[in-house]
This record gives structure tokens, sequence and C-alpha cells, in this order.
């Protein structure tokens, strides 16, 4: 396999929303632009955290994202755009192994013109 389909690479973003509408217009746009392979949408979470000094309990959905490290900022940076909460849940893990077909699959799908037009251009 390429080396372009190393592990080390790969990263799985999770981020929770608040409603199904608002994760399927995330997952559509990570994807359409490039910045992600793939977007599972994970309904039925229940999150607990604290916000402004009180204990808060809500249903929420969770997003698990597959793209390449170097689109992370630029990911993040369009989920907060995208998203209702102030603050946002993205989370980055890096991938320790996997399938070398579907590492080099999430490569390819991550190459689209989209993904390098978003990212910043140096001056």
């Amino acid at each position: 396999m390429p080396s372009r389909a190393l592990p080390s690479r790969t990263l799985v973003v999770l981020v929770t929303c608040p409603k199904r509408t608002v994760a399927e217009r995330i997952a559509r746009r990570l994807v359409s632009e490039g910045l992600a392979a793939c977007v599972n949408v994970v309904p039925g979470l229940t999150s607990t955290y604290r916000w402004q000094g009180k204990i808060c309990r809500d249903p929420e959905l969770l997003l698990i994202i597959k793209t390449r490290r170097p689109l992370l900022q630029t990911l993040i940076d369009r989920v907060r755009a995208l998203h209702p909460y102030t603050v946002p849940e993205v989370i980055a893990l890096p991938l320790v192994g996997g399938s070398p077909a579907y590492l080099a699959w999430v490569e390819d799908a991550t190459r689209e013109p989209v993904a390098q037009a978003l990212r910043p251009r140096k001056v």
C-alpha cells in the first residue's frame, strides 16, 4: 500500500450536535467541501456537562468524521461557522491503524479541489 495511507495522517473527529438537521447539514457540507471523506451521524446520545456554572443534560447526535491531519484546522473552522453552539465540541483523535484500503480512500476522498481552496494561503 502506498505510504500516503499511513495511519498517522488519518484522524477521527468527534462533534456533537443538538438536532438532526444541524448534524446532517454539517455532515453534508464537510463531505461536499472535501474536508471529510465520510461523516457518520449517530443519534440517541445524552450529554451531561457543566455550562456557565450549571449541570446540564441534553439529547444530542454525534458526528464521527474521517479526515486527514492537514485539514484539521480548516475543518474545525468550518464546523464553528456552521454550528449553533457558542463552543461546539470538536475533538480529533489519531488513528493507530486500520484497513490500508480504507485509509487510502480517506486520503483520496479528501483531496478535492474545494478542500485545497479553503486552506489559508501564505502571504
